[in-house]
């Protein structure tokens, strides 16, 4: 896929890799639609990308609720005329033990965000995509393709987006659209100081050793790859491509890989 002129509606937009991906498709001459909750963040990546001459649309938007993602993507058709690629990148996070946890309210609200927004999004958008045989982008998690421990409810919710564009992909086959899913490992983002603890509360700071961690930038780099090659599948980590096929053989093993990541923190 050529990115020149293309139209691409970005979620989770305002920090992290949403906005290091903004800028480099911005810097690739695509057409952005930028969407995000902090709309004054949103606004200044929507301005650094019209510094790399690319036309950025902010539109603040919360993906846990239906009505935000159809005015999202009916605000793209009116403004672009068209969408090529949907990337659905807005996400949250928890970090607690399940046994710790005072409320279970997280799970309900990360299966909102992480799941079920990326699928009202892809149900808007999916007709304007089949008329331009268009792509769409589901930014997963290595923690879509096995357990992680103390982020259970986020590891529910890849496995539900995972699983559910696994099996759109199937459904539109012979339509020209494409689906990508791309699958991280641990990243430079504010996802983790705002990771939700065992009392309900943001973490405010990061757990992560991030020194150690892939920078979002390289992150988007990677999408943007994806994107261009039309990819059905990328795992960013060793540890993820490779635990995949380990898992069939030695799931134990497998298991203590995820709990010495998060023990280590990296």
């Amino acid at each position: 896929m050529q990115l020149d002129g293309k139209i691409i509606v970005i979620t989770g937009a305002s920090t992290g890799v949403g906005a290091a991906l903004a800028l480099a498709l911005a810097g690739r001459g695509a057409q952005l639609m930028l969407a995000a909750r902090d709309g004054a963040r949103l606004t200044q990546v929507a301005d650094a990308c019209a510094q790399l001459g690319a036309r950025a649309v902010p539109q603040v938007t919360d993906v846990a609720q239906a009505a935000d993602c159809r005015a999202l993507i009916d605000r793209t058709l009116a403004e672009f005329g068209g969408l090529d690629v949907l990337v659905n990148n807005a996400g949250s996070t928890m970090w607690s033990r399940f046994d710790a946890l005072s409320d279970l309210a997280i799970f309900e609200q990360l299966m909102k965000v992480n799941y079920l927004g990326a699928v009202h999004l892809t149900h808007r958008a999916l007709p304007a995509l089949k008329a331009v045989h268009g792509l769409v982008v589901a930014v997963a998690s290595v923690a879509g393709f096995t357990g992680v421990p103390e982020r259970t409810g986020y590891t529910a919710s890849k496995h539900a987006m995972v699983g559910f564009f696994e099996s759109l992909r199937i459904e539109l086959e012979g339509s020209g659209v494409d689906v990508s899913i791309v699958a991280p490992d641990f990243v430079v983002s504010e996802i983790h100081k705002r990771a939700i603890g065992p009392d309900g509360k943001p973490l405010g700071v990061s757990p992560m050793q991030t020194a150690r961690l892939m920078t979002a930038e390289e992150c988007a780099a990677r999408i943007v790859r994806a994107i261009e090659g039309r990819r059905r599948l990328v795992i960013m980590s060793a540890r993820g491509r490779f635990g995949r096929w380990l898992k069939l053989i030695a799931p134990k093993l497998i298991d203590r890989i995820a709990a010495n990541a998060i023990r280590r923190r990296y």
